[in-house]
């Protein structure tokens, strides 16, 4: 006898609002694409997990306009703190929402944060990340293809290198990196024309090389303001897509600056 099976409940398709925002640049094709979800109301976590999963961006963000709820995914985990992704999101809301204020506030877990208009570019305050000089952990230099003058242990590893040139050239061993007990592992110098540059890998976390990343340099800022003598730093992350960033170190917190440009904005079905 032919028998038919009841199909299996399914979720609700939500139309959400979407945009792609390249951050920390004025090109329509640089700088760090980031996912922003304007949702009606808070999903599971695993569903926002998918659907950052599908984007494969190194970031999406997810907000409840109304609400200071801000919360970020890679395509493998949620994280703690992101910068590009928060500063695609303001842009969103003062661009497209038409936010008519001053500043935005959110809530997110690594505590409050407030974005600030300045023109046509933005100001992110965003919390300093300590740092603590470490012996270079066994395997960094064959995992990075440089050895480090210096290494800091803290929310992410960094590796402090003579020039601009090593940084460019670097081709590190990602699958050694991500064997590697640091959640990241970034690379930094002093630049040629701008007061430091880096790169950032973070495999472990599913972006094998982000393209333009706010909080790593909450903690290379304030190494570099002591190292040269100077508050205010001009920054570029040397990607294959660059990103560009002006930080101020200011007591315990990091003002970073930059620019944003929407490159898609539409809907998704999830």
């Amino acid at each position: 006898m032919l028998t038919t099976r009841a199909p299996a409940a399914t979720v609700r398709a939500m139309k959400i609002p979407y945009f792609q925002v390249n951050a920390f640049t004025r090109q329509l094709t640089g700088g760090n694409p980031a996912g922003v979800c304007l949702i009606e109301e808070w999903l599971p976590d695993m569903r926002l997990q998918a659907i950052a999963a599908c984007h494969l961006l190194p970031e999406t963000a997810f907000l409840v306009p109304g609400q200071p709820l801000l919360r970020w995914f890679t395509p493998t985990t949620e994280v703690d703190l992101c910068g590009h992704a928060t500063l695609a999101t303001a842009h969103v809301l003062f661009e497209h929402r038409g936010l008519d204020a001053a500043e935005v506030k959110f809530d997110t877990r690594s505590g409050p944060l407030s974005v600030r208009r300045l023109g046509n570019a933005y100001e992110m305050d965003f919390p300093g990340k300590d740092r603590q000089e470490v012996r270079s952990p066994v395997g960094l230099t064959s995992a990075l293809g440089a050895e480090a003058n210096i290494v800091f242990d803290g929310h992410y590893l960094m590796a402090v290198v003579h020039n601009e040139e090593t940084v460019q050239r670097l081709t590190p061993d990602l699958r050694e990196i991500e064997l590697m007990h640091a959640h990241a592992v970034m690379i930094t110098a002093p630049g040629n024309d701008v007061d430091f540059v880096s790169r950032f890998f973070a495999p472990r976390m599913g972006v094998p090389e982000d393209y333009a990343t706010g909080s790593a340099h909450c903690m290379m800022a304030p190494y570099w303001a002591e190292v040269l003598k100077k508050p205010v730093l001009t920054a570029r992350q040397l990607s294959s897509r660059l990103g560009e960033l002006e930080c101020e170190t200011a007591g315990e917190r990091v003002l970073l600056r930059g620019h944003a440009v929407t490159f898609i904005e539409g809907h998704v079905n999830a």
